[in-house]
């Protein structure tokens, strides 16, 4: 084989959405031979999709087929329970691969800085929803459910999926992947009353129409829209008429239509969606027992957009239970740029900006922003940055066996596909009984055990 005909060697860090649809990309051009390995720091693949797509969702997660056929293709290779920077150096995979992408997204919540946010009983959304999906990252965290009043601060769809997992029945959970500790936990919960809030005003909200409508659909709670906060201000009125997305237009008619239900008593929790409040204080004495929120209006920055400002007037709300979802952001990556004040990795339409034959996808490229879907159009882009750059500069590089051995050598409990395919038989047989998906295993020694036979 010609040096021109061996296959490009390309590593890709993470196994999420933004990673599968990069290598789906590079093993699509036939006339340029690629061979792909996924390296992920987990024993489980599929990133988001398993550990933060809401449980009663299974539409969504079926998107892992389309991974699945990615996986089956013989020249790519997964390998799990290998943490770049942990197991092996970036400089030595630069030694073996022509170039690497990485994949890592976003996984961290941005801090909620307020007096009060360290008390007990306030935590980041991002920690709630690795628990309930079973993430080993989060699946010691502890979560009081017993309390009466949970609020959830934010205005995308993490925030939204978050207050209905709290709001959703026992019945409505059973059925799905929720991971056990949560199930046992949920069904004993409290919980009466989900507050959302959000800093700016209905029409600057970010959660998307089926997300919203589906508050609606709940079986034991009632969605409450105050009329009052439907009474738009000036600015926001001409957004609405002039340049709101068809998005935005079609939630402010499931609000409206919201506002005007009549309270169905049948229903014993309530989940009220609450705008122009921003949090100011948690207060409690020695765990949170409220917060105080500034009431806020819209007003037109020099630039044009809007932003919330308070007009000095506060409240207090009841909570015993805190959860803040006000943005994602990527964690550096050592030996790369890092751009703290956006949490992502500065890159020039997927490259890393100063790197030669290293590239970014998904959130930790452009912010976390689109739907799962998004992250194709932007793995594609970098893909195409990848073998424009690479195609003429590539090195004598080790094969895949060469590699696959080293990697074992540095990580002896590596997770092959074929090991994960064992996990993930072994979680489909637990859930059978119960009419589940799965019974997902929580613990990387869980996994490990499970994979390799023990």
């Amino acid at each position: 084989m010609s040096f021109a005909e061996q296959p490009l060697r390309v590593a890709i860090v993470g196994s999420g959405p933004s990673g599968f649809y990069a290598a789906g990309s590079l093993l699509a051009h036939e006339d340029r031979p690629v061979e792909v390995d996924m390296l992920e720091r987990l024993p489980t693949p599929w990133g988001l999709v398993r550990s933060g797509v809401a449980p009663d969702h299974p539409k969504i997660k079926s998107v892992t087929r389309v991974y699945e056929k990615t996986a089956e293709h013989p020249r790519f290779r997964w390998y799990g329970n290998v943490d770049v920077g942990r197991d092996v150096s970036r400089a030595e995979l630069l030694e073996r691969y022509d170039a690497i992408v990485y994949a890592v997204g976003a996984e961290s919540g941005r801090p909620l800085d307020v007096p009060g946010a360290d008390l007990p009983g306030v935590a980041p959304a991002t920690h709630f929803v690795g628990w309930y999906n079973g993430h080993p990252d989060h699946r010691d965290h502890d979560f009081d459910l017993s309390v009466e009043h949970a609020v959830v601060i934010g205005n995308g769809n993490v925030a939204v999926d978050v207050a209905r997992m709290l709001s959703l029945s026992h019945d409505e959970l059973r059925t799905t992947d929720i991971a056990d500790h949560a199930l046992h936990a949920m069904r004993e919960s409290a919980i009466s009353s989900v507050t959302l809030l959000g800093r700016r005003g209905p029409v600057q909200a970010a959660f998307t129409t089926p997300e919203l409508r589906e508050l609606g659909e709940l079986e034991r709670a009632d969605v409450v829209v105050d009329a009052t906060d439907l009474a738009f201000d000036d600015h926001s009125l001409a957004a609405l008429e002039d340049e709101a997305s068809p998005t935005t237009k079609r939630n402010i008619a499931v609000l409206q239509g919201f506002a005007a239900r009549a309270r169905d008593a049948h229903r014993p929790r309530t989940i009220a969606l609450r705008f122009l409040r921003s949090p100011v204080e948690i207060v409690g004495d020695g765990r949170v027992e409220g917060i105080v929120v500034a009431i806020n209006e819209l007003v037109l920055r020099e630039d044009g957009t809007l932003a919330a400002r308070p007009t000095g007037v506060t409240q207090t709300l009841p909570a015993g239970l805190v959860l803040s979802s006000i943005g994602y952001r990527g964690r550096p990556v050592t030996g790369l740029p890092f751009d703290d004040a956006r949490g992502l990795i500065p890159n020039e339409e997927g490259r890393v900006a100063g790197r030669q034959r290293e590239y970014v996808t998904g959130w930790i490229k452009r912010g976390p922003s689109g739907i799962i879907g998004t992250n194709k159009k932007c793995a594609q882009a970098t893909v195409q940055q990848l073998l424009a750059a690479v195609g003429d500069a590539r090195g004598e590089r080790p094969s895949a066996q060469v590699t696959a051995a080293w990697l074992h050598d540095r990580q002896p409990q590596l997770v092959t596909s074929e090991h994960w395919a064992t996990i993930d038989a072994h979680e489909r047989r637990l859930g059978a009984p119960a009419q589940r998906p799965r019974v997902k295993l929580t613990r990387v020694a869980e996994l490990l055990a499970v994979g390799h036979g023990a």
